[in-house]
C-alpha cells in the first residue's frame, strides 16, 4: 500500500503493510503537558495533494460568498431600501470588502492547518482517524461493526487523483470519513476494510 503524501510504509521494516508502527496497535496513551492522558496522532498523514484540494474548495466558496455580497450590495444600493438605517445605505459597498477580508485569509490558511491535523490508521480491528482544524475529532471505529465501505470522488478530487473513504456502521455516531487520500490508497484501504470486516463477522458466528 503506498503511503499518503508519497511515503511508502512497505519500505519501512518497523511498520506493517498498512503503515502502522510495531507493538500495541494504537500505541497506548501518552502523557499530556499537564500530566493527563492525551491521544497520540494516528500513524498516517493524508496526501499532500489534499492541501490543493482544500485550497480549491475554499477559494471556490470564497468567490461564491464575495460575488453574492457584491450582488446584494448592488441590489440594495440600486433600490435604496428605505427601511435600512442611513449609515448602512451610505456604506453598503463596504460589505463585499468585509466579506473578502473575512473569507480569503481563512480559505488560504485552512488547507495547511487541516493537513497538519488530518491523519488515519488501520490496525487489525480498529480504524483510527483524526480530522478538523479549529475543532478536532478523533474517531475509533471497530472493524467488526462496519457495515459498508465506499469510495467517493468529488469533482476537485477527481482532478487531483484523490478520494474519500466513507465508513458506515449501524450507528451514525460510530461512522467515519477519511478525506484527502490518494486514489490508490483509498482503493486498497476500502478493500482491506471490507475484507477484515467480513472475516471478523465470520469469526463471530
Amino acid at each position: 500500500l503506498p503511503g499518503a503524501g508519497g511515503r511508502d510504509p512497505l519500505g519501512d521494516p518497523q511498520r506493517d503493510p498498512l503503515g502502522n508502527p510495531p507493538g500495541d496497535p494504537l500505541g497506548g496513551p501518552m502523557k499530556g503537558p499537564l500530566g493527563g492522558v492525551s491521544l497520540r496522532a494516528p500513524a498516517n498523514p493524508v496526501s499532500r495533494k489534499a492541501v490543493a484540494l482544500w485550497l480549491l474548495e475554499g477559494l471556490f466558496w470564497s468567490v461564491v460568498l464575495i460575488g453574492g455580497s457584491f450582488l446584494l450590495a448592488r441590489w440594495i444600493d440600486g433600490d435604496r431600501w428605505s427601511w435600512l438605517p442611513g449609515w448602512v445605505l451610505g456604506n453598503i459597498w463596504w460589505l463585499p470588502a468585509l466579506v473578502t477580508l473575512a473569507t480569503l485569509p481563512a480559505a488560504i490558511a485552512e488547507p495547511f492547518w487541516r493537513y497538519a491535523v488530518h491523519r488515519w490508521e488501520l490496525t487489525g480491528d480498529v480504524v483510527y482517524a483524526r480530522s478538523g482544524w479549529i475543532s478536532r475529532e478523533w474517531a475509533f471505529v471497530p472493524v467488526s461493526r462496519i457495515q459498508t465501505v465506499d469510495k467517493a470522488q468529488g469533482w476537485f478530487e477527481r482532478v487531483l487523483g484523490l478520494a474519500t473513504v466513507q465508513i458506515r456502521t449501524a450507528s451514525h455516531a460510530g461512522s467515519s470519513t477519511i478525506k484527502g487520500l490518494d486514489y490508490g490508497v483509498a482503493a486498497v484501504l476500502a478493500e482491506e476494510l471490507a475484507r477484515r470486516a467480513e472475516e471478523l463477522r465470520d469469526d463471530a458466528t
